[in-house]
């Protein structure tokens, strides 16, 4: 009866049973689970190069070197224009210290969330045009602005367009458009200004070089596929982390309570949310300064006052989450639920969660007088952008990847896009991609669970979008202790056969387990950094009971 009552969340899809008659055996089966079977294929993934960063192809470099070059000898006065998300501010960043330190008049612009939106605002470019800017530059967004960008040359001010989002099908007419969608916007801003200081002034390669700390941030953050260029950009820019003589960096490792060396889990959950919340319910601007800061005794105050938004922002958060999950209408293929009092900056962090949840797109709308915005979020092998334009009739405007998107949309017609949106839903959304499967690299005996399972899993970091966590099968492993762990009960601690164990957000097993149960467990194998011991410790992602 236990047994029938304790269902697993995924199916488990095991890739291969490798033979294990081989010193390298596993070492082989990774890299062939991620179709690296040629030497010089797996040689490039397991040693990223700074050239494979230089690769990728960029769109207009050339003619926007040329303008910034005129810029900068006739003396305009340049913006870069920000997004207000960790990208966007790491990429406005890396934009205004090189063009700084090449001697251009040149100050960041950094939007506020609620009174202006995302992206360019024609009132902003207004209020700029009176300052006399004559050039502005977009980091990490532009390439839906057309309005704007035609109200801004009626101005008399060029825009060049650096972002990575997907083109639609017309585009602005900007000066230039710096674009691909390989890499984050920070990635496209670092390539963009690499090669400025090549062609203008080669002795402050060094300077751009060490600011791939800054787009490795960014990267993480914005989940883009951790291969090729992005896997170079991450894999230097945390060696340069490492040792980074950045003061904002440093201050806010130090304010988040990172005592280890910082990873990719590091970035993702403790400094890029930090710098994300200001962007999220106040100001973007602040992150910025924080980045940029030249002082330690600023950076400190800097680095306090984001964990303190931060925590204020996982506040709101946890409590839209608690009323979001009553509101979604299981029978829809896509999800939307709207509210009027939830902030706008939390709502794409509600939709994750329901997504985590519910395993079906979601779209949070945050319901204003007027003018309303929304955030979408999506499963794999739906395109959740190509759903939002189906139904543009009814959006002032929008964007994003096709896993997650943002818009604005006239009140008015939030009822008709809805019900659009979620027909789209129903003629595309099959039941195989609702199946949530968890692939598994290959099962291991609990003899494989060593130091030199996890030597050869780190080769393959950094992981993230792309290149997952290796993650493996082991049967029939004897609990020795269980207990639930959180403020809210939601986690489960395990010990199985000698081996700390985490589950996140399975607290509600705990009644189904029982010390001397034999599990099945699916999990990834990483280092114990909480208890600092060098301890292995097993990160369960599905378990069952052993048949």
């Amino acid at each position: 009866m236990i047994y029938n009552d304790f269902v697993n969340v995924f199916d488990w899809k095991v890739i291969s049973h490798p033979p294990k008659n081989t010193k390298n055996w596993l070492l082989i089966q990774l890299a062939k689970n991620r179709g690296l079977t040629a030497k010089k294929a797996l040689d490039e993934f397991l040693n990223p190069k700074f050239e494979q960063i230089l690769s990728v192809k960029v769109s207009d470099i050339e003619k926007v070197i040329a303008r910034i070059d005129k810029a900068i000898k006739t003396g305009e006065k340049i913006i870069v224009y920000s997004d207000y998300d960790a990208d966007g501010i790491c990429a406005t960043a890396i934009v205004w210290e090189t063009l700084h330190d090449l001697g251009a008049d040149v100050m960041p612009y950094v939007p506020d969330r609620v009174k202006e939106g995302y992206g360019l605002s024609t009132d902003a470019i207004s209020e700029l045009a009176k300052r006399g800017i004559k050039l502005i530059v977009t980091v990490d967004h532009g390439v839906t602005a057309t309005k704007q960008v035609d109200f801004a040359k009626k101005l008399g001010i060029d825009v060049v367009i650096t972002d990575h989002h997907l083109l639609p099908k017309k585009l602005p007419k900007a000066y230039a458009i710096v674009h691909t969608t390989e890499m984050c916007g920070a990635g496209v801003a670092w390539r963009l200004c690499w090669q400025l200081v090549q062609k203008l002034k080669r002795e402050f390669s060094d300077k751009v070089a060490n600011r791939l700390e800054l787009a490795a941030i960014a990267t993480i953050a914005d989940l883009v596929p951790l291969v090729g260029a992005n896997r170079a950009i991450v894999k230097i820019g945390l060696e340069k982390i490492a040792k980074s003589k950045r003061p904002g960096i440093k201050a806010l490792i130090k304010a988040s309570g990172i005592n280890s060396k910082v990873g990719t889990y590091e970035i993702g959950f403790i400094l890029a949310p930090r710098i994300n919340a200001m962007g999220r319910i106040e100001n973007g601007m602040d992150s910025l300064r924080l980045l940029c800061a030249r002082g330690e005794r600023q950076a400190q105050e800097l680095a306090s006052l984001l964990s303190k938004t931060n925590n204020r922002r996982q506040t709101l958060t946890a409590k839209a989450i608690e009323t979001a999950f009553g509101m979604v209408n299981e029978e829809d293929a896509v999800g939307v639920i709207v509210h009027d009092e939830w902030h706008e900056g939390i709502i794409g962090l509600v939709a994750s969660r329901l997504v985590e949840n519910f395993k079906k797109p979601i779209i949070v709308i945050s319901r204003r007088e007027t003018v309303s915005k929304g955030s979408a979020r999506s499963i794999a092998g739906f395109n959740i952008v190509e759903a939002i334009r189906f139904s543009s009739e009814y959006l002032i405007d929008g964007g994003g990847h096709p896993m997650a998107a943002g818009f604005s949309i006239k009140t008015e017609h939030i009822e008709a896009f809805s019900q659009k949106i979620k027909d789209f839903g129903r003629e595309r959304i099959t039941d195989d991609l609702l199946i949530q499967n968890i692939s598994v690299e290959c099962e291991l005996e609990k003899e494989d669970i060593c130091s030199e399972t996890l030597q050869i899993i780190e080769m393959f970091a950094p992981f993230g979008v792309a290149n997952p966590e290796p993650v493996f099968l082991t049967r029939s492993m004897q609990v020795e202790d269980i207990r639930t762990v959180g403020s809210l009960s939601e986690h489960l601690k395990l010990q199985l056969d000698g081996f700390s164990a985490i589950a996140f957000r399975m607290g509600e097993k705990h009644a189904l387990l029982r010390p001397g149960y034999l599990v099945d467990l699916v999990y990834t194998i990483s280092e114990d950094r909480y208890n600092g011991n060098g301890a292995i410790q097993l990160k369960i992602k599905d378990l069952n009971l052993s048949s």
